[in-house]
């Protein structure tokens, strides 16, 4: 059952092989032995888990469960969940207890029966590509203990990829989702902006960020945005659309789909060998009937730079609230209420968070938001343009996810800039507001290759179909790490 899917996970509750309380007390046992080591879950409750596997039964055996009703699942702990600790990875926050559920918690426990196992680790405040920001310590990749599993989803990645969880919950500002998802061999959907709502996920950048679904394949992450994706009038950012079913197309045969290739994503900055396993991946999908094409995104080199603009003006002014006042870290000598401001924040949040506090308030600056702040914005504009333009020619647009493999801890905290740039391929689709997925295609010495699906606006059926059909004939998405038990 560890290395079940979703679909089966499901079917073994409703034929009643196994109980929710069983299937529960399994992935918590494997968490107490292996999290130790791998540090994936900050927080982990075990009677909370348990008492909401027992629920699941009841519904189960009363007839209303639904199809994911009492299947167990790990939550980025960048949600706020009811009477569970919500740290989101930051000293800041270490010991603040959440008083209420964000929608994402509540329509997967309360509407679709969903177990939380725990709350995942992840970079402080979304804050990194490693998942070594965090105030709990870095997050431990299970093919190789010595590297970063990516981030800053690194902790539901980690619980997927190592079968401590079926699934888990991400959030994807720059590739959060995605990028995690290369380098730990899982699926990872980013969603269209604004389909799964925001209400209580704590804010990074507020026009960039999106919760997804993390999962072994495309047929578990089209289950899971089942249970997330929604109208919320709690955020002003969730837009009005009709329910769907992401799960309708998945089946549908791949001749005559138009993959476009950027010619940017082809070029200089990518490893060769993860090059290799990407384009191994395309030839796969002409197999499967699909053809290429060559598109352009010109403005895509200037993503990393818009973005590192964009997220750090929204960060500062997101970040604001945590001021030692009302709830949170607050230090605890000071000699008057400006000195408290100054010692809380200094001593509540890393050096990744500070940082992208000054650069977002100097570029918001009087005298510098015209030149940074607003050209950083129009040039947002400019590559989504570029996408309107490409998917004229294609339906969807493939390339790498990362232009490496997962690297070693330490490796790269020394220099931000060459971390920032880890997030090259991915960036753009935050920028754009589209929809993006990252699916595994291949190992190089070992480690987990991630092909990136870009799709237009709510084409996440569409992804999660192409996606789907190549891990048919493909079984990428099914090696496990090795050395766990």
């Amino acid at each position: 059952m560890i290395n079940a899917s979703l679909k089966q996970l499901s079917q073994a509750l409703a034929a009643k092989q196994i109980s929710s309380l069983e299937l529960t007390q399994l992935f918590v046992d494997r968490i107490a032995r292996l999290n130790p080591t791998l540090n994936a879950f900050i927080t982990i409750d075990a009677e909370k888990s348990l008492a909401a596997a027992r629920a699941a039964d009841v519904r189960i055996a009363a007839g209303t469960a639904g199809r994911l009703t009492g299947i167990p699942i790990a939550q980025k702990d960048i949600f706020c969940a009811e009477g569970w600790r919500t740290t989101c990875g930051s000293k800041m926050l270490a010991n603040f207890v959440s008083p209420y559920d964000a929608t994402v918690i509540r329509k997967m426990e309360s509407e679709a029966g969903l177990v939380s196992l725990g709350k995942t680790n992840m970079d402080e405040f979304a804050m990194g590509s490693s998942n070594e920001t965090s105030f709990f310590g870095p997050v431990r990749n299970p093919w190789d203990t010595e590297r970063v599993p990516g981030g800053s989803s690194g902790g539901s990645a980690v619980a997927v990829a190592a079968r401590l969880a079926p699934a888990a919950t991400g959030t994807d500002t720059g590739g959060s989702i995605r990028q995690p998802a290369a380098l730990c061999n899982l699926t990872g959907l980013k969603p269209t902006y604004g389909v799964v709502s925001r209400y209580g996920m704590i804010a990074f950048a507020s026009s960039l960020d999106q919760a997804g679904p993390m999962a072994a394949s495309a047929e578990d992450c089209a289950l899971l945005l089942n249970s997330m994706a929604g109208f919320d009038e709690r955020d002003s950012t969730s837009l009005e659309r009709p329910a769907e079913d992401y799960s309708r197309d998945l089946e549908k045969p791949l001749a005559g789909l138009r993959i476009g290739l950027p010619k940017e994503f082809f070029g200089e900055g990518c490893d060769a060998a993860v090059m290799a396993a990407v384009r191994a991946a395309l030839a796969e999908y002409e197999k499967l009937g699909a053809t290429t094409v060559e598109v352009s995104l010109p403005n895509s080199h200037l993503s990393v730079a818009a973005y590192y603009v964009i997220a750090p003006a929204e960060a500062s002014s997101n970040l604001s609230r945590f001021d030692g006042v009302r709830y949170g870290f607050r230090a605890e000598d000071y000699g008057n209420l400006d000195d408290m401001y100054m010692k809380s924040r200094a001593q509540g949040f890393g050096a990744e968070v500070k940082r992208r506090i000054m650069i977002g308030a100097y570029v918001l600056s009087h005298g510098y938001y015209d030149a940074y702040y607003l050209q950083a914005q129009r040039i947002r504009r400019l590559i989504a343009n570029d996408f309107v333009e490409a998917f004229k020619f294609c339906d969807v647009i493939m390339g790498p996810t990362s232009p490496s493999t997962a690297f070693k801890l330490g490796e790269k905290a020394a220099d931000p800039v060459q971390m920032y740039l880890s997030d090259i391929y991915t960036i753009a689709v935050n920028l754009a507001g589209l929809p993006g997925m990252s699916v595994p295609c291949g190992f190089v010495g070992g480690l987990p290759v991630g092909l990136q699906l870009i799709g237009n606006y709510f084409a996440e059926a569409r992804l999660l179909n192409a996606a789907h059909r190549y891990q048919q004939a493909t079984d990428w998405h099914l090696r496990r790490p090795l050395g766990l038990g």
